[in-house]
C-alpha cells in the first residue's frame, strides 16, 4: 500500500487541484487512464471549437454573397484539418504530462484505477503505460479528490449498436474522412455542433432527435429558432425516436451504408441512410468506471456522485467536481469546482461552492449564449420578458444574419435569466454573466453606456425593453 497526503482521480480538472496541492507541499497521486487534459482538452471543448472555427469560416465564405462580396469554396482539406488540430490537440496533452511527471511533488499514474474500499485506489502497474502489466498498486489518502468525468451515453433502446459501427462525438472529432452523409442522432448542442460543423465542410447531414425541437434545454423560443435556421440548410427530424441501427448493404456507389430507423409517438416510421452515423445522445458519469460504491460514496439515480455544498460526498474525506457530480456539465464550472475542491481539500477550509453569472454557449450556427432561468423554467408569474432583433442595431443589421436577445427579470430588477441567439452569442452573453455576478441588476445593464454601433448594443436593447426604458429614437 502507497500512502500519498491527497489523491486526485481523473487529469481533467483534477490536474488544476493536483497542482495546487503540490504547490502547497502535499504529495500527491494523479490517476488518469487516458491523456491528461480530459474530455475538454482531448475530445471535447477544445478540438470541436477548433474544428468549428473552420467551420464559421467556410459558412462567411458561402454567405459573403449576401453583402455583395462574390467569393465560394472550392475545395476543403478535411484530413489536413483533422490532423492539424489533433496534432495541437496531443502537444498539449503531451506537455502536460511531461510537467505532471517531472513534479517531484506528484506522482503521475496514466493507468486505469479503481476504488477497493474507502478512500484506497488500486491501479495497474506500470506508470506511465496504458495498460500495466498485470500486476496492480494499491493507493491510499485522508483526501481524494474525484474528478472522474463523463462518457457518450449510448441508449439501450436502440438496437443494433453492438452488431453496427457508430460515432461518438470523441470518433467524430478524429474522423479524417469526411461522410458524404451524415446522420446525427440526437438533437441537444453536441448534434447542433457537430452538425454545423459537418454540414460546413460538405457533408450532407440530417439530424434526429427525440424532443419537438433542437437544443430543448435552452429557452424555447432560442430553440424553436435553432430549430428553424437548422431546417433550412439541414434535414431536421424533430419528435422522433431512434429504434435501430442496421447495416444497409452496399449505396449505390459500392460504398457500405448505415440505416437509421425512427419512429414518431404516432407510430409514424422513417429510414435513414448514411454512410456515418453519430450517436449524440448525452453523456453518462464514469462512476461506474471508478467503481465509487467500493468507497461508501452514494450516487443518483442517474449514476451522478452526490455533493453537498462544499463539494464533499458521503465518503468522508472525498470530494467530488466536474462532470462526475453533474451539478453543472461544464469545463468552466468544473473549473470553479476546483477552485474550491482546492480550499476544502487541500488547504482544509470550509467554503460553500458558488456559481456567480453562470452561463454557457453552443458554437452551431446559429451560436447560443445562455444564463439563468428559461422562461419555462420560471415558477413565478411576476415576471417580465423584453426581446430585442440584431436587426435593430447598425451593426447587427449590417451583419445580414438573424437573431435576437431576451431578457427575464423580475419586478424589482433582478436578472431571471438572459438568453441570445445569434452571431458571437457566445461572447455576448458575457456582459450579463459579468453583471450578474458583480451584483447588477437589469436597469445596471440597461443604463450601461454601450459603444455605439457595437453588437452588445442587443444585449442593452432587450434589458431596456425588460425595464421599460424609453426608446433611443423614433
Amino acid at each position: 500500500m502507497t500512502e500519498f497526503d491527497i489523491i486526485v482521480l481523473g487529469g481533467g480538472t483534477g490536474n488544476v487541484v493536483a497542482s495546487a496541492a503540490a504547490e502547497e507541499g502535499l504529495d500527491v497521486a494523479l490517476v488518469e487512464r487516458g491523456r491528461l487534459g480530459g474530455t475538454c482538452l482531448n475530445r471535447g471543448c477544445n478540438p470541436s471549437k477548433k474544428l468549428i472555427h473552420r467551420a464559421d469560416v467556410a459558412e462567411v465564405v458561402r454567405h459573403a454573397g449576401s453583402l455583395g462580396v462574390e467569393t465560394s469554396v472550392e475545395s476543403v482539406a478535411f484530413a489536413d484539418i483533422v490532423d492539424e488540430v489533433n496534432a495541437e490537440i496531443t502537444a498539449a496533452a503531451e506537455s502536460k504530462a511531461e510537467r505532471a511527471r517531472k513534479n517531484d511533488r506528484i506522482t503521475f499514474y496514466q493507468t486505469e484505477g479503481r476504488f477497493v474500499d474507502e478512500r484506497t485506489v488500486e491501479v495497474d502497474s506500470g506508470e506511465g503505460s496504458e495498460t500495466g502489466d498485470g500486476d496492480t498498486e494499491r493507493l491510499t489518502a485522508e483526501r481524494v479528490v474525484l474528478a472522474g468525468g463523463s462518457r457518450p451515453r449510448i441508449p439501450d433502446s436502440i438496437e443494433g449498436t453492438d452488431e453496427v459501427g457508430f460515432l461518438t462525438s470523441a470518433d467524430a472529432l478524429a474522423l479524417r474522412e469526411r461522410p458524404d452523409r451524415l446522420v446525427v442522432v440526437g438533437g441537444g448542442y453536441i448534434a447542433a455542433e457537430m452538425g454545423h460543423f459537418f454540414g460546413e465542410m460538405g457533408t450532407d447531414v440530417a439530424v434526429v432527435g427525440h424532443a419537438d425541437r433542437l437544443v430543448d434545454r435552452e429557452d424555447r423560443d432560442v430553440a424553436e429558432f435553432v430549430t428553424d435556421a437548422y431546417a433550412e440548410r439541414h434535414e431536421v427530424h424533430t419528435g422522433y425516436e431512434v429504434t435501430e441501427l442496421a447495416e444497409d448493404g452496399e449505396a449505390g456507389d459500392g460504398a457500405e451504408s448505415k440505416l437509421v430507423r425512427a419512429e414518431y409517438e404516432d407510430g409514424d416510421e422513417i429510414e435513414l441512410r448514411a454512410d456515418e452515423v453519430l450517436i449524440a445522445t448525452g453523456r453518462k458519469p464514469n462512476s461506474d468506471s471508478w467503481n465509487v460504491e467500493a468507497a461508501g460514496i452514494d450516487t443518483d439515480e442517474k449514476g451522478f456522485v452526490e455533493t453537498d455544498g462544499y463539494l464533499e460526498t458521503s465518503a468522508d474525506g472525498v470530494w467530488a467536481i466536474g462532470d462526475i457530480a453533474g451539478n453543472y456539465m461544464f469545463k468552466h464550472s468544473g473549473d470553479k469546482e476546483a477552485e474550491y475542491a482546492v480550499r476544502n481539500a487541500v488547504r482544509g477550509e470550509r467554503a460553500s461552492v458558488e456559481y456567480p453569472g453562470m452561463a454557457h454557449a453552443i458554437f452551431g450556427s446559429p451560436q447560443v449564449g445562455s444564463l439563468g432561468k428559461t422562461e419555462g423554467e420560471l415558477d413565478r408569474d411576476d415576471y417580465e420578458v423584453g426581446t430585442f432583433e440584431y436587426d435593430r442595431t447598425a451593426l447587427g443589421s449590417a451583419l445580414a444574419e438573424d437573431g435576437f436577445a431576451k431578457a427575464i427579470s423580475a419586478p424589482d430588477g433582478e436578472v431571471l435569466g438572459f438568453h441570445v441567439v445569434g452571431p458571437h452569442a457566445s461572447m455576448l452573453v458575457h456582459e450579463v454573466a459579468t453583471a450578474v455576478a458583480a451584483g447588477g441588476d437589469a436597469d445596471a445593464i440597461a443604463e450601461t453606456i454601450h459603444v455605439h454601433p457595437a453588437l452588445s448594443e442587443v444585449v442593452q436593447g432587450a434589458f431596456r425593453e425588460v425595464r421599460g426604458h424609453p426608446p433611443t429614437g423614433i
